[in-house]
């Protein structure tokens, strides 16, 4: 599906078969999020930031995920240092006054950013400058760039340094899937730093495939 999602979502039972149809090839998302918390982990622990972006709904996903990371995800820990560009109201307002839309994130990962935090930019599309442009300059000021999508390839997918893609055809099964990447990852920060029990083969339920 190279057109990305549309924006039309079924309604009643077919948005909820939408859904169960994206799960049933989101296995590879499962275990890169989970990657990712660990990774981000080690990079919190050493005092560094994360960084996180995307427009509209994508805006609010990227929210929750630095809330989780300031506040906390299921038990109680140190805070982290996680800022949401999209949130920043004064700023946004500010920069778009004054310089073309494609900075709209770009200039505050320039001002935030050090050498080996981690950005992490949502966009069911992967097409929208702001986003792709705040990728590219998150490379540029060495930051790890992780990015989720919709469906590949996409631009914003060609710059990240790694990619999360849902190939789901509705922009909200996009969305619904990105928060479950996103507590996955929050899940799995946690348990590398000991925030959770460590798992055991005992302890991990199998796994129930759609029919």
């Amino acid at each position: 599906m190279s057109g990305g999602p549309t924006t039309f979502t079924p309604c009643d039972h077919e948005h909820l078969d939408a859904l169960v149809t994206a799960m049933s090839t989101f296995s590879p998302c499962v275990e890169l999020a989970d990657r990712w918390g660990s990774r981000l982990a080690a990079v919190l622990d050493q005092g560094g930031r994360l960084l996180a972006a995307g427009n509209g709904g994508s805006a609010a996903q990227a929210q929750h995920l630095t809330a989780e990371l300031v506040g906390r995800y299921r038990l109680d820990r140190r805070p982290f240092s996680a800022i949401c560009l999209s949130a920043e109201t004064s700023t946004l307002t500010a920069v778009f006054n004054d310089y073309p839309p494609e900075e709209l994130f770009a200039r505050q990962v320039e001002a935030h950013g050090r050498e080996g935090d981690v950005l992490v930019l949502l966009s069911t599309s992967g097409r929208s400058p702001n986003v792709v442009e705040a990728a590219r300059r998150g490379r540029e000021r060495g930051l790890t760039v992780w990015a989720l999508t919709g469906p590949a390839p996409n631009p914003l997918a060609e710059v990240a340094h790694e990619v999360l893609t849902v190939d789901a055809e509705f922009t909200a099964t996009v969305q619904e899937l990105h928060l479950v990447a996103v507590h996955i990852l929050c899940a799995g920060l946690d348990r590398s730093l000991g925030v959770l029990p460590a798992r055991t083969t005992e302890d991990v339920p199998p796994v129930r495939r759609p029919a």
